[in-house]
């Protein structure tokens, strides 16, 4: 049975590459690529002639039929424009209708931006929430963060330059100033990693260029690195003095470091008024 390959290509360097993905790439009927131009490159690079065809968001539903043919015949890689297919890119319906129609699919590992920019962090990462691309739409993107403001573990996402201050600003009045490391343009000659606040990394990319992996303390090592005040007994004294919603978070933001929309729903829950402002 002709066999799916999921390959993992170099996410900057090109010699970030393992010796059996050049191997399987060499020996395949046909590579499905999210952008071909890409892709002749890095088989230039290692003298790969293996024929090629585009595979991306746009053509996903033409193409799979064609490429589900030919996996009838012969074996298929599957690559995307930088490391690993079928994380955030539509290769994802591709291996579920490979392993639908009973072909085997198998994954040849390698470079990956998500998990690079976690070992480079320098944060707790005992367990993380990958959460894609932020979303576009600003009330979409706030929508997004609140839902993961109390989570305990560490947050990664990625975003682009011409969004990156807005997602910064957002993550910084969603969850409080926690500790980030922003990992720009990974394994190319500008690479950088800033480590530091959320406030801080705001002021630090002025005019960001390139792209961007952020990995962001979960909410239990942010309260850890900062333990001076528990917010239940703070904003229950807030309540019983008559402060008003508004002011008693704004004043545990400032006392605590956590997020505005986490302390919120810690006010409710001490028997807050929702109707104070």
């Amino acid at each position: 049975m002709p066999t799916l390959y999921v390959v993992s290509t170099p996410i900057g360097n090109l010699e970030d590459i393992t010796l059996r993905a050049l191997r399987v790439l060499g020996e395949v009927g046909l590579i499905a690529a999210e952008d071909t131009r890409v892709t002749r490159r890095l088989l230039a690079r290692h003298g790969i002639s293996t024929p090629l065809t585009s595979y991306h968001l746009h053509n996903r539903r033409t193409k799979q039929s064609r490429i589900l043919d030919e996996l009838a015949e012969n074996d298929v890689a599957l690559v995307s424009d930088a490391g690993t297919p079928a994380v955030n890119d539509p290769g994802q319906e591709l291996v579920e209708a490979a392993a639908n129609a009973g072909f085997e699919v198998v994954v040849v590992p390698g470079p990956s931006a998500l998990t690079a920019a976690i070992a480079m962090s320098g944060l707790p990462v005992d367990g993380f929430v990958y959460m894609g691309f932020l979303p576009r739409k600003p009330a979409d993107r706030r929508r997004a963060i609140g839902a993961v403001a109390g989570e305990p573990r560490a947050l990664a996402a990625f975003e682009t330059p011409h969004r990156l201050a807005d997602a910064l600003g957002d993550l910084l009045d969603g969850l409080g100033d926690r500790r980030v490391a922003v990992c720009r343009e990974l394994t190319k000659v500008h690479e950088e990693v800033f480590r530091g606040t959320l406030s801080e990394a705001i002021a630090h990319f002025d005019a960001p260029r390139g792209e961007f992996t952020l990995v962001i303390e979960g909410a239990a090592a942010s309260r850890a690195a900062s333990p001076s005040v528990d917010p239940e007994p703070f904003l229950r004294k807030q309540r019983e003095e008559g402060v008003s919603a508004r002011d008693a978070v704004a004043r545990a933001v400032d006392v605590t470091g956590m997020g505005r929309r986490e302390l919120y729903a810690i006010w409710l829950s001490v028997g807050g008024n929702a109707d104070q402002g």
